[in-house]
């Protein structure tokens, strides 16, 4: 196996700056990236399960020498990496933070979409306790389409081409790319909620997944090059309850569940790390809010380089 070292520091310019986007699909036009190039591309940056015309559901990407890494599944995670130019049936790796609907309603449907358009190869999946059985339940639901299509169409058989794996604190996974270490992180009331870092030759990226403001996640983000990490604006936050009918029954769980701006900046700080990226905006669908309201909180504590996050941005 071979020994992943650390090559270079990410260098991102001004114009990356409080999220202006690179397209993907210009990225993808250049030429062959280099085999230890690590990659960021935020797929969907809305926290929350809610369906809307801007932002789409949680979900990050990962290309590390051009192989594609999934970080959760959000509603529309198949749409959204066929926009940034990835075939589906390239897909090898898909992690789940945590069990909430907005992180892994698509998990499923997105190993039936890469297989719909040519899977052949095996993917490897990881998540918290009840990702085996929920692959099974998957399995058993779509049976008779599978079944038919393999006798249709001749393919393969795409319960043989999964293995998902339960996981807890620890090593996840390691191979010739990537070291992928996982730790826990407070998201009341789930518990089995996974912080995951991705150590390949040329970055250290973090994602925070869904979490309260935990101080000990600065240490597992140490000296990363990148945080990703979600972020709460409690404005925003008071404007949204104010609109629906279970108002303050949300705003308790918002605030018990989530970090405000000016604790993920403490964390960032705290961490070290060279970039921090905001992205799963709660509220993530209220336009008003501006990258420079996003950001202003962070500043007061984080004096490194910011992006507000935007789908399909490439970092």
């Amino acid at each position: 196996m071979n020994k992943i070292t650390r090559r270079s520091i990410l260098k991102l310019s001004a114009g990356a700056m409080l999220g202006a986007a690179l397209p993907f699909g210009r990225l993808a036009a250049q030429p062959a990236a280099p085999a230890t190039e690590t990659k960021i591309v935020l797929l969907g940056t809305k926290g929350g399960p809610r369906v809307t015309p801007g932002r789409s559901n949680p979900a990050n990407l990962l290309l590390i020498g051009g192989v594609p890494y999934v970080i959760d599944c959000g509603y529309g995670v198949a749409r959204q990496l066929t926009r940034a130019g990835v075939k589906l049936p390239s897909l090898r790796y898909l992690f789940i933070t945590h069990h909430h609907s907005d992180h892994n309603l698509e998990y499923g449907n997105l190993l039936y979409s890469a297989w719909a358009a040519g899977l052949k190869d095996k993917v490897k999946a990881y998540g918290p306790k009840g990702l085996e059985e929920m692959t099974r339940e998957f399995w058993a639901l779509n049976k008779f389409d599978i079944e038919t299509r393999i006798a249709d169409e001749g393919r393969p058989d795409l319960r043989q081409l999964v293995e998902a794996h339960d996981i807890d604190e620890g090593e996840v996974l390691r191979n010739d790319q990537v070291v992928v270490t996982s730790r826990r992180t407070p998201h009341p009331p789930i518990t089995d909620n996974f912080a995951l870092k991705f150590q390949t030759a040329d970055r250290t990226v973090v994602f925070s997944a869904d979490t309260a403001y935990n101080p000990a996640l600065a240490e597992f983000a140490k000296g990363a090059d990148v945080l990703v990490h979600e972020v709460m604006y409690e404005p925003g936050v008071d404007a949204l309850v104010k609109r629906i009918p279970n108002g303050a029954t949300l705003k308790k769980h918002l605030m018990a569940s989530h970090t405000l701006t000016t604790d993920v900046g403490r964390i960032a700080a705290a961490a070290g790390v060279k970039t921090l990226v905001l992205s799963h905006f709660v509220p993530g669908d209220d336009d008003s809010i501006t990258d420079d309201m996003w950001a202003e909180g962070v500043r007061q504590h984080f004096n490194g380089t910011i992006i507000v996050g935007k789908d399909l941005l490439v970092i």
